[in-house]
């Protein structure tokens, strides 16, 4: 028995003051009112209707349940014109989980203009470079970066993520420019600790092989190494996100080109593609393509 329609039915049936036109509110037979009515009285234990061939009669108990049962449906319908809403209007709290230093350095344009065109909808950014567990954390959308394995969670490609090694002006000049990968295990490597080394093919063995003597600095963050780069520290392998615009003004420059690693990804991934809430797909659908092609972190060149 479905409580809500048998409830539904009821309701309908005290108000038209018969079956027959209940069920024409209701769009169905007669003959379905009067079973769902007969199972909720069953259902209760109770007589809710006294039934005679020209009127129908609430009893006590009747009373009692239509005032009950009209403010459950009154509620129901209410939340389901709320959630409807949700559905055509981004709105609510979305939930987005980003690497730190992408966040810090490109972030507050998109969500500057993101809130402009979407007023409802509030951002609660949490910035982490672990990979969170986003059901489990309550994210809405995690972006993401590297080379996304298979997994249950959709992933929207947005945009490619270059790694390059670089070095300041004066540290080249004073160690020296490398001219292939095995040039490397000679000079003073800044290391970020959560790069993930499958990924920097084919710089990747020349790297492993750099002693700890000439591991110069480790850090969890990029900038840091960046910005100790620039200083003259040693070579960095980073992303072009953080490190083009000190490429740009000429405060690192690009070293062994011809060896840089398969560009990475930027990813905005979510939890399901059906029944998508629209506050995530107006994210999805406004961040797609917002960094432009190649994006705007990559024209220093």
């Amino acid at each position: 028995m479905d409580r809500i329609e048998t409830m539904r039915a009821f309701v309908h049936v005290v108000q038209e003051g018969s079956f027959t036109r209940a069920a024409e509110r209701l769009d169905t037979s007669p003959q379905l009112v009067s079973k769902y009515v007969s199972q909720l009285e069953q259902h209760l234990g109770l007589r809710l209707l006294n039934r005679t061939t020209r009127r129908i009669h609430l009893t006590e108990a009747g009373t009692r349940y239509y005032q009950g049962a009209q403010q459950v449906l009154t509620d129901i319908d209410d939340m389901e014109s709320q959630l409807g809403e949700l559905h055509t209007e981004a709105q609510g709290i979305l939930r987005i989980s980003a690497p730190v230093s992408f966040a810090l350095h490109h972030l507050p344009p998109l969500l500057n203009a993101f809130q402009k065109a979407h007023p409802a909808v509030k951002i609660d950014l949490q910035l982490n470079d672990r990979k969170v567990d986003i059901v489990e954390e309550g994210f809405d959308v995690a972006l993401r970066i590297g080379h996304l394995k298979s997994s249950s969670l959709i992933a929207k490609r947005i945009a490619p993520v270059r790694l390059v090694l670089c070095a300041s002006p004066d540290y080249l000049e004073q160690h020296g420019n490398p001219e292939r990968p095995e040039d490397l295990v000679h000079h003073q490597y800044l290391h970020y600790s959560y790069m993930d080394m499958e990924s920097v093919q084919p710089i990747q063995k020349s790297l492993l092989s750099i002693s700890d003597d000439n591991r110069g600095i480790v850090s969890n963050n990029g900038d840091v190494l960046t910005a100790t780069a620039i200083e003259g520290a040693g070579i960095v392998l980073q992303p072009t996100f953080i490190a083009g615009a000190a490429i740009k003004e000429g405060k690192l420059r690009v070293i062994l080109p011809e060896y840089e690693p398969e560009p990475l990804g930027l990813y905005a991934v979510y939890a399901h593609r059906q029944l998508l809430a629209s506050k995530v797909r107006s994210f999805i659908d406004f961040i797609d393509g917002f960094f432009g092609e190649p994006p705007y972190w990559d024209r220093f060149e």
